[in-house]
């Protein structure tokens, strides 16, 4: 939105103060909230719940104040207009019949392009012998139309989905609504006046209306923003438009471009920050020059992410040809930000600055995709004898310090790990697996270390073969099913059989448990703590009336696996896996998965429960079935649960018997938690967006995949057929409420998640970014250039989150004078439940209770001329925001004091101190 907002400014003049969203399905605070923030002033909605919009209707509600769930201050309030029909076509925008309304859509003549009016009754063109009758009817439909609203003043859309198409139909549109209008407006009688208008003319004349006279009903909680109509507070999910056509299917169409789409995006984040960190840190022309001419780039991949965020795009809901063109997009864009990054790695480090801007990078990516619909796979690091090390640089995008266990693959197991000082890190190897029950070994290896990256920096380590006195990576213990058929023990392996149907393994923290012979998780213990059933089930829905945007099941999901398949287990001393094939009715099972549990201190992964599902839902046996994963555990969470809302807040939802299994699927972007009565939270991750329900007591189900040969008769006009390969990623937490417990069940406003749980879902969606040297140097010697780049001060609060740092227009970058404040950042302070370990499991050092300085922000830079600014950049006026006349004040010193759930956005500059 910024890039677009930023754009109308640039090239119109226009600054865009209404938002129009017709046709999204369903819709979330969280943008009524980005919008407030950005100085929009009024929302157009029109898909919500039919039910809803009758309820609504019925006590003129339809437009109120939105206002999110947190604000006591009245300050995220925002106008919201919604709809009240089925459509927002002309038959169901002039009133209550469409079969009237439609002899008022004049494009739609015998032998134009458009369809006919299904109910039979045709526009007539507009003359003096039939003015006043139709004049009268189309008044009538207004007039009835108005009885849903408060206000005299009444909105009636014109138009419809690829309209205005030729001025002959805009012609035809506008001349025949003059003469109705010129008769109405002629005729006082009618006490009325009817004109052409924008949406800005709608809602100023509303405003207008609305300030002269109070339309407030008794009682009513309103705003001061705007009087006369209620506030409200909530979602509108999960959208129907019809009986029992819940829109809940498109939450997990193409999740594989679901997936693609959070790749681009935190490429892109840490892109922009590297980007910002170069024009900031290096103060060279050759910096300059390589940030400068990557700017049409990098204004492509803004725009191929936000082209993807189109309600027919990342839903999954396109047609295949244009999913295989976003998907080409966003895949062209990604390779495009993995080159500029591996070229800024150079600068940051000071290993090269020369012909940055036009000469390859010494560094490519290590984990590369080699088309658009392909899984990304592991770069393979040489290790032959006789070679130097290999360098792997790891970037940081978040503003912690990161300790994590980290992975390469590499194709020898003689191999160790040095750091930046040269000193040796313990390593572990194991093996590579893949998706083939007849060969699950790959021959290759997976090495593991601990890594520790600075806050927003870059730190390097080497990998080689096992030389300088350093100990070899420790090879991982193997053990299998002694019904698995697997190949002979791989080198340098040990392998033991498994004799027993219960196989368990554990960290230092929690053990989990599984059943051998299903492959299957069975129980989560903590060894200090609470011990969970968590029988995991990978189940299939038949659902013959599903398509890309409804989900309609003919019965419940049936469990898929069956006795007998492959299972291995690995353990070592950094991670511990067990990799299940499992057994099922298809020659080629459609699923295989992986459990694993890390060992590194001061890590967020030893704390979590890391599960990755390798999901291949190909070929018409697969056709009409709806693939899930199901957690029956034992918190009484009364089918009540909350998942999140675009990564930014929870919603609670509770499962109702009244509506269909569909109805109670909600979307689940990042995460979803049910709690128990004695406090115990489960948290399911997810690095993607997909489908969550909890549909009896202590279960939460995802759904993984779908596919569907039938149109659902929403506009699509075909299946959804198209699957990809793909693994899907979770990272389970429990956790133990360490206070007292409210009411579940009379608590309407949602949980927040804890200090930990966020720090597990940024670890998640901002992983770290590794590169290898593209030529391995031939002898051990230690390169003379820094091998870490640590830009800032001190890590930031662990509640402060950096949504963005970035330089807005790199093309403009030198022309544009230093007092124009260059650089942005933006900042979200997150909230969370207290009543969960604070401190110990995240390792949190400080929080943001206290303000924070921009001017102590960066190592050796000087930040100047602060000043906050809204988020799509274009405002400083902090009332245009929502905010308070302080505001600006407190920024203009540099300090950042932010209420729990805000994002903020500052403008400044930069100024090396030497």
């Amino acid at each position: 939105m910024t890039e677009g907002n930023m754009w109308l400014n640039d090239t119109i003049g226009f600054v865009p103060k209404n938002s129009w969203a017709i046709d999204p399905f369903g819709y979330s605070p969280t943008m009524a909230y980005l919008l407030r923030r950005m100085g929009f002033d009024n929302m157009l909605i029109q898909r919500t719940h039919y039910e809803l919009k009758k309820e609504l209707a019925w006590h003129k509600n339809l437009e109120y104040i939105w206002r999110q769930s947190w604000d006591a201050e009245e300050s995220t309030d925002i106008f919201v207009h919604m709809m009240p029909f089925y459509s927002y076509d002309i038959p169901h925008t002039c009133g209550p019949e469409p079969a009237i309304c439609c002899q008022f859509d004049f494009a739609r003549w015998r032998g134009s392009l458009y369809e006919l009016c299904p109910w039979e009754q045709h526009p007539q063109e507009i003359n003096q012998e039939n003015v006043q009758e139709r004049a009268l009817k189309l008044l009538d439909q207004y007039r009835k139309k108005s009885t849903l609203y408060r206000t005299n003043t009444l909105l009636v859309p014109l138009g419809d989905d690829f309209r205005y198409v030729s001025v002959d139909e805009a012609e035809a549109q506008f001349k025949n609504y003059q003469l109705l209008f010129d008769y109405i407006n002629s005729n006082p009688s009618l006490n009325a006046e009817a004109k052409f208008g924008t949406l800005e003319d709608y809602f100023q004349t509303l405003r207008e209306e609305a300030d002269r006279i109070n339309y407030s009903f008794p009682g009513e909680i309103g705003s001061g923003l705007l009087g006369g109509f209620p506030s409200l507070s909530g979602d509108f999910f999960t959208y129907a438009d019809r009986q029992q056509d819940y829109w809940s299917g498109y939450y997990v169409s193409r999740p594989f471009f679901k997936a693609v789409d959070r790749v681009l995006e935190q490429t892109l984040r840490a892109t922009e920050m590297m980007m910002a960190l170069l024009l900031g840190f290096c103060q060279r022309s050759q910096c300059e020059k390589l940030s400068v001419g990557f700017s049409y780039k990098l204004t492509a991949a803004r725009r191929n992410l936000a082209l993807f965020q189109h309600h027919d795009g990342v839903t999954g809901t396109a047609k295949d040809h244009v999913v295989m063109d976003y998907g080409t997009r966003m895949h062209t864009s990604l390779l495009d930000l993995q080159i500029f990054m591996s070229k800024g790695i150079e600068a940051l480090l000071g290993i090269r600055y020369d012909k940055l801007d036009h000469s390859p990078s010494q560094f490519e990516p290590e984990l590369v995709r080699s088309k658009y619909d392909a899984q990304p796979v592991h770069k393979v690091i040489s290790v032959k004898e006789g070679r130097g090390y290999q360098p792997v640089v790891f970037f940081n995008p978040l503003e912690q310090t990161r300790e994590e266990v980290v992975m390469v693959v590499v194709d020898s197991p003689d191999v160790t790990v040095l750091d930046s000082n040269w000193s040796c890190v313990p390593s572990q190897l194991s093996p590579e697996l893949q998706h083939d029950k007849s060969k699950i070994f790959t021959g290759k290896h997976r090495l593991h270390w601990k890594a520790s990256v600075p806050a927003m920096g870059l730190e390097t380590y080497f990998v080689g073969n096992g030389l300088l006195g350093c100990e070899k990576a420790m090879p991982a213990k193997l053990k299998f099913s002694s019904k698995s058929s697997l190949a002979p023990c791989p080198t340098p392996y040990s392998c033991l059989k498994i004799e027993t149907d219960v196989a368990e393994i554990e960290n230092r923290h929690q053990k989990l448990t599984f059943d051998v012979r299903h492959g299957l998780l069975q129980r989560i213990s903590f060894k200090n703590g609470p011990q969970n059933v968590v029988n995991e089930e990978i189940s299939m829905y038949h659902s013959p009336g599903s398509g890309a945007y409804l989900f309609k099941p003919s019965g419940d999901a049936w469990p898929i696996t069956e006795e007998g398949g492959q299972f291995l287990i690995s353990e070592g001393p950094l991670m511990q896996e067990v990799f299940s094939y499992p057994k099922t009715a298809w020659e080629k099972a459609p699923i295989s998965h992986s459990t694993r549990l890390y060992n590194g201190e001061n890590t967020i992964q030893e704390l979590a429960v890391e599960k990755e599902y390798h999901v291949e839902l190909l070929g018409p046996d697969f056709d009409d079935r709806e693939l899930i994963v199901r957690y029956k555990t034992d918190i009484d969470n009364k089918r009540i649960f909350y998942s999140d809302l675009n990564g930014f807040q929870m919603s609670r939802r509770e499962t109702y018997d009244k509506i269909p299994l569909q109805g109670n699927y909600y979307p689940m972007p990042s995460l979803a938690f049910m709690q128990g009565s004695n406090g115990q939270r489960f948290s399911v991750h997810s690095r993607q967006s997909l489908g969550v329900a909890s549909l009896k007591d202590g279960w939460l189900e995802i759904m993984l995949d779908r596919r569907l040969i039938r149109d659902d008769g929403r506009g699509l006009g075909q299946g959804v057929t198209d699957n990809r390969v793909m693994n899907v990623v979770f990272h389970i937490t429990l956790e133990a409420n360490i206070s007292s417990i409210s009411n579940l069940v009379s608590s309407s406003l949602p949980f927040q998640p804890s200090l930990f749980s966020h720090s597990v879902g940024a670890h998640l969606n901002y992983p770290l970014h590794a590169f290898i040297a593209k030529k391995q140097p031939e002898v051990s010697a230690q390169p003379a250039s820094p091998k870490s780049f640590s830009p800032l001060a001190a890590s930031l609060p662990c509640d402060l989150h950096v949504v963005n740092f970035k330089v807005p227009k790199p093309l403009k970058f030198l022309q544009q004078p230093p007092e124009d404040s260059r650089f942005v950042l933006i900042l979200h302070r997150r909230h969370w439940d207290p009543s969960y370990c604070r401190k110990g499991r995240s390792q949190c050092k400080n929080l943001a209770n206290d303000p924070v300085n921009l001017f102590n922000m960066f190592n050796g830079l000087a930040v100047l001329k602060t000043k906050a600014v809204s988020l799509n950049l274009l405002h400083e006026d902090p009332e245009v925001m929502g905010y308070m006349e302080q505001f600006g004040d407190i920024a203009r010193e540099g300090n950042v004091v932010m209420s729990p759930m805000e994002i903020q956005a500052y403008r400044f500059e930069l100024r090396p101190t030497q």
